[in-house]
């Protein structure tokens, strides 16, 4: 259910409550344009209550109405008390992302009480925040898929792991994002356990041009494996050892607080997630004891002229432990 937060004092009247609490049922029904309706009228009947607002702009965030997010979330801004943490700023940062309307959004998260750096009125995008590594669930109303990625801004994550192609999504991509985490990801090393949010997708903000592929490979060692990893990093691009990162999760699992295992967070190849419904256990690629098994399913993101170059590079280097075949475009 969606929360409707309240900070008016007076109570709100009962066709007001009616209305809203009937519209936010709809919500979550996906009935988005009768519940339109129904917070419209509820503006209308009150139009000096903060809530009224942000009840629209969340309607219009969830349809990705973006003008209309703004432009509500604008009126409820306006009406709201002067402390920081509103999270009716929050959906103006988002809208205002969507929008590449950066001076609002500057605005917004300053108000929200996050430090941006530069100019307030400046046209580009607020670089310098240094959020650090964070997770990301994209296509969270389909087959959900956590990865790991760099934080641009409040609303914005870089994807750095390889996305499997159910997700629809390439590595290098930048998604937008929402506010609330569903989900923390931890990591543990040195004896330290870093901590990190999930946050839900909504919609794609910049394509990436690289394709993903899919090749079968004969690594007779990790360190073979960790060699086209490096081979390809050097080259600017992306391979992934998916027998050992991709794990299965039910939702109920991803939505929790889940171990990574050993590793930095996004700045290493930490396990991504993909959620099916009951318990799977791990994806069963791996052989157990920690024996190695030579065959792997591997994820590429290198362009169609590069990437047969670089797998046999990769055999050139060792061609006694090294093979690889069936080499498919997969999105």
């Amino acid at each position: 259910m969606v929360r409707i937060f309240s900070r008016v004092r007076q109570r709100p009247s009962t066709d007001w409550r009616l209305a809203t609490n009937r519209a936010f049922t709809l919500i979550d029904d996906g009935r988005y344009a009768d519940a339109d309706a129904l917070l419209t009228r509820a503006a209308d009947l009150e139009p000096w209550r903060s809530e009224s607002w942000f009840n629209l702009a969340l309607l219009h965030k969830f349809r990705h109405d973006w003008e209309q997010a703004r432009a509500a979330g604008l009126r409820a801004v306006a009406l709201v008390e002067k402390d920081t943490g509103a999270p009716d700023w929050w959906n103006v940062g988002i809208a205002a992302t969507a929008l590449q309307d950066w001076p609002l959004a500057r605005r917004a998260w300053r108000a929200y009480g996050l430090p941006v750096s530069g100019d307030a009125s400046a046209v580009g995008e607020p670089l310098g925040m240094q959020l650090g590594g964070a997770a990301v669930r994209l296509s969270p109303e389909g087959e959900a898929e956590v990865v790991w990625g760099r934080r641009l801004d409040p609303a914005r994550i870089e994807v750095q792991n390889i996305p499997l192609p159910s997700s629809g999504r390439r590595w290098g991509e930048v998604v937008l994002h929402d506010g609330v985490p569903h989900g923390e990801r931890t990591t543990t090393a040195g004896g330290r356990t870093s901590v990190y949010p999930v946050f839900d997708e909504i919609e794609l903000w910049a394509p990436s041009s690289v394709p993903t592929w899919v090749v079968l490979l004969e690594a007779a060692t990790e360190d073979d494996r960790d060699a086209l990893e490096l081979l390809a990093a050097d080259a600017g691009y992306a391979a992934e050892d998916w027998s050992s990162s991709v794990r299965l999760l039910c939702r109920a699992c991803s939505e929790s607080r889940m171990p990574t295992g050993e590793g930095e967070g996004a700045a290493q190849p930490d396990p991504h997630d993909h959620s099916v419904p009951g318990h799977p256990g791990p994806l069963g690629h791996t052989v157990p004891d920690g024996l190695w098994s030579p065959e792997r399913e591997c994820g590429l993101a290198a362009p169609a002229s590069l990437v047969r170059g670089l797998l046999d590079s990769w055999v050139a280097d060792s061609p006694d432990t090294r093979e690889w075949r069936d080499l498919e475009e997969v999105c």
